[in-house]
C-alpha cells in the first residue's frame, strides 16, 4: 500500500459538567463533543519497524519516541508490522481540544487501515480507553455525547451548521491544577440532548450548559477570561472554554462572521493562536 492520510480534527467540548470523583480517581464527565474542520495531519506508509516524524507550526519539541501518544497507539494494536508516520503539528500542544487524542485515534483508524486489521470504530474505541480518556470520543470524529471519563458514547445526529474561531492565549493550563481548584460542578444527570433544528436552537440549548472548569482555569490562567471576553466582543453567538483550557472558542453564525472575528482577533492580539473554521458533522 502506497502511503495515505489522515485528518485528527480538534475535538471541543460545545459543554462539560463534572460530577464526583470516581473510586479509579477519575471525575464522572458529562459533554457534548464536536469537531471541527481544523486539526493536525498524519501520514502512514509501509516501513520496517514503527517510526514517527514530527512536523508542523506546533510539533517542536515533542517527543517522538516511546512515550508519545501514536507510538503507544501503534503498539496497542499488538502486531509487528512497521510504519513510517509522519505526524504535522498545526494544533497547540495540550490545550484543551483533544491534540494528542485526536493524533492517538487518526493512528489507531490510519494503522488498522494500513495493516489490513478489520477493525471497527467499537472496536478501536476499546483500544483507545486504555491510551487516555479522550481518544474513543476522537475515533468517529462525529457528534457525540460522553459519559463516563470519556468511555461512553453515544453518536448524536448531525449539528446545525455553524463556524467556529479558535483562540489559544498561549499559555499552559495544568489539567490536574484546573480540577484541583474545581468547587463549583454541574453534576452529570442531564437526560441526552434533543434533537437540534437549527442554530437557535442548539446555541439556546449550550447556553443553559456550562464547561464547569472555566472558573477554576480563569482562576488559574486569567488570560483565559481576556480571551473569553475578546471573544465574545467579536459578537459571538457563544464563547466558552474547550476541555480544560485554555483553548477558547466562539461559535457564529456564518463562515464569513468567523473570519472577520478571527481576522479581529489576530490583529488585536498578535500573541495568540487563532484558528476560523467549521463544525464537522462526519469525519474528514
Amino acid at each position: 500500500m502506497t502511503s495515505f492520510s489522515v485528518s485528527a480534527p480538534a475535538k471541543i467540548n460545545l459543554f462539560l459538567h463534572v460530577g464526583a470523583k470516581r473510586p479509579d480517581g477519575f471525575h464522572a464527565l458529562q459533554s457534548l463533543v464536536a469537531f471541527t474542520e481544523a486539526g493536525d495531519e498524519l501520514s502512514f506508509a509501509p516501513g520496517d519497524g514503527v517510526s514517527l516524524d514530527i512536523g508542523g507550526p506546533f510539533g517542536k519539541g515533542l517527543s517522538a519516541g516511546e512515550d508519545n501518544l501514536i507510538v503507544r497507539a501503534a503498539r496497542a494494536l499488538g502486531t509487528s508490522q512497521g510504519a513510517k508516520i509522519v505526524l504535522t503539528k498545526n494544533l497547540p500542544v495540550a490545550s484543551g481540544i483533544g491534540g494528542g487524542s485526536a493524533d492517538c485515534a487518526a493512528t489507531l483508524r490510519g494503522l488498522s487501515k494500513l495493516w489490513n486489521l478489520g477493525k471497527d470504530s467499537l472496536a478501536l474505541q476499546k483500544v483507545g480507553e486504555e491510551l487516555g480518556s479522550d481518544v474513543p470520543v476522537c475515533i468517529t470524529s462525529r457528534p457525540q455525547w460522553m459519559e463516563g471519563r470519556g468511555e461512553i458514547l453515544t453518536e448524536l445526529p448531525s449539528l446545525p451548521p455553524l463556524s467556529i474561531v479558535l483562540v489559544n492565549p498561549g499559555v499552559g493550563v495544568p489539567t490536574g491544577k484546573v480540577f484541583g481548584a474545581l468547587k463549583e460542578r454541574r453534576g452529570v444527570e442531564l437526560p441526552l440532548p434533543p434533537y437540534f433544528t437549527g442554530a437557535d436552537h442548539l446555541i439556546g440549548y449550550l447556553k443553559s450548559t456550562s464547561n464547569d472548569l472555566e472558573a477554576p482555569a480563569r482562576m488559574i490562567a486569567p488570560e483565559v477570561n481576556a480571551v473569553l471576553e475578546a471573544i465574545a466582543g467579536e459578537g459571538a453567538l457563544l464563547s466558552r472554554m474547550s476541555g480544560s483550557g485554555a483553548t477558547c472558542f466562539g461559535l457564529f453564525a456564518t463562515e464569513t462572521d468567523a473570519k472577520a472575528a478571527a481576522e479581529a482577533l489576530k490583529a488585536a492580539h498578535a500573541g495568540w493562536w487563532v484558528m476560523p473554521s467549521r463544525l464537522l458533522s462526519t469525519l474528514v
